[in-house]
């Protein structure tokens, strides 16, 4: 197909040649029946699935943000950029100086290659649209606010030559940070701006197709214990689930022997962790299943039990079974029991961070704060936002609100689209926007 054509095969795609910006390949061969509230809070609708021959593929082209452009923030409110001119921030940390440590990271070139089709042709030629086909920069970087004054004025290359790294965390002076296909440790001495000599690997992560490659790490309160999350190797198991051996689940680690065992299973892509300050119970984001219509399946998050079984891919949302995997497992989908909260369908809902610490006014001082990256399999499209779950006792209560909204221009146009979270050394909301290239800071407003 040339330049200037167009292709339209009503009611299933729209392909589009546009000149100096190569294909734009759009599927909608369904709509959303319900909207993004009825897939939300503690009892979301669930209809019926609605599985088409081509599934809906539906990313909002990447735009960024121009001069003087942030997203829009609640009343109260005020959002600054922190950092700005990163090279796909996905992930932080703050250590107990105030330093922010940003994962700056992608996807990693896949040590197995899937079969072709056109689904993820098209879904590579979309994502790549979306500003998700960038080479890893393989770094964290350290950023500090020397002057207080909420945007950081120096920034230093606290690690380099890692393999697509994402979650960090601290026990002591061991820092850890979970690559794409190994847990490692580093030796850090506080106020370091770098990491001086080589890591140590604790354990291997499962790697491979990496259909799901963002590992995240957390230390349990007591610092016993770390807790790393691995995503699934396909959607609902079309890789064969061989492929899926020691993935889809929350692994609990002996830092002091590399020993570990399955916390939770039956998640089909964990990333955002964070134990509720009340109960102290870990709670996890969770993105579900996709290629079954527009209206399912919600995200979530949820308390993680131990030992539990959360259905993937047998079953979702407690015990409603997918059709589609073969063979069925009825013995395990007997066992699923269904997460505590529903994020909406598609919203991509990945970092998370308790607010009880924060230093935003009171409204905000009860919940979750949730970022959702974005959705690529609704119609309409849904996230490009950051949230907040407000919590009574240690428990989800009411319905989200808006904290930062905007990363869709009124195109729906991606300005930006945001991944982890945390507080700050003075509390204020962290978000790395990875699309945007921006880490943004949210406090109080003036006065407030």
């Amino acid at each position: 197909m040339g330049r200037g054509t167009k292709l339209m095969l009503t009611g299933a795609m729209v392909v589009l040649a546009v000149a100096g910006l190569g294909i734009k390949i759009v599927f909608f061969p369904e709509n959303a029946s319900l909207d993004v509230a009825a897939g939300t809070g503690p009892s979301p609708q669930l209809p019926a699935p609605n599985k088409t021959l081509v599934p809906t593929i539906n990313i909002a082209p990447a735009v960024g943000w121009t001069e003087g452009q942030a997203p829009a923030v609640a009343k109260g409110l005020d959002v600054r950029a922190y950092a700005r001119d990163l090279d796909h921030p996905r992930w932080l940390f703050t250590l107990p100086n105030g330093d922010v440590l940003v994962a700056e990271s992608n996807k990693p070139k896949a040590a197995e290659k899937k079969p072709f089709s056109l689904k993820s042709w098209a879904a590579g030629m979309i994502m790549s649209r979306a500003g998700a086909g960038d080479p890893s920069a393989d770094r964290i970087t350290l950023l500090r606010d020397t002057d207080g004054d909420g945007t950081a004025d120096q920034r230093e290359v606290f690690l380099a030559n890692l393999r697509s790294p994402f979650g960090m965390a601290l026990i002591g002076n061991d820092f850890y940070v979970a690559n794409a296909d190994a847990l490692m440790r580093f030796s850090y001495q506080p106020g370091a701006t770098r990491i001086e000599g080589g890591g140590i690997k604790v354990v291997d992560l499962p790697a491979g197709i990496n259909h799901h490659w963002t590992k995240n790490v957390i230390v349990s309160p007591d610092g016993e214990h770390l807790y790393v999350t691995v995503g699934s190797n396909s959607n609902v198991g079309e890789n064969g689930i061989d492929s899926e051996k020691d993935r889809a689940m929350i692994w609990e680690i002996d830092p002091s022997n590399g020993s570990m065992r399955p916390f939770a299973t039956g998640l089909r892509n964990p990333n955002g962790m964070a134990f509720e300050p009340e109960t102290g119970k870990l709670w996890a984001a969770v993105n579900e299943r996709d290629e079954i219509g527009s209206d399912l399946v919600p995200d979530y998050v949820t308390s993680v039990q131990e030992g539990a079984f959360y259905g993937w891919p047998y079953s979702y949302y407690g015990q409603h079974v997918d059709e589609r995997v073969s063979p069925q497992r009825p013995d395990l989908v007997a066992k699923a029991i269904a997460p505590d909260y529903a994020l909406g369908p598609h919203t991509a809902s990945l970092g998370i961070a308790f607010a009880q610490a924060s230093s935003l006014p009171q409204d905000w001082r009860q919940g979750l704060f949730v970022a959702q990256h974005g959705s690529w399999n609704r119609s309409p499209k849904s996230g490009y936002k950051v949230i907040f779950v407000p919590f009574v006792a240690g428990k989800p209560a009411g319905f989200p609100k808006d904290l930062l909204t905007g990363f869709l221009d009124a195109g729906e146009n991606a300005r930006g689209r945001p991944v982890g979270v945390a507080l700050d050394g003075k509390g204020a909301l962290l978000v790395a926007d990875d699309l945007g290239n921006t880490i943004w800071r949210v406090s109080g407003a003036p006065g407030s």
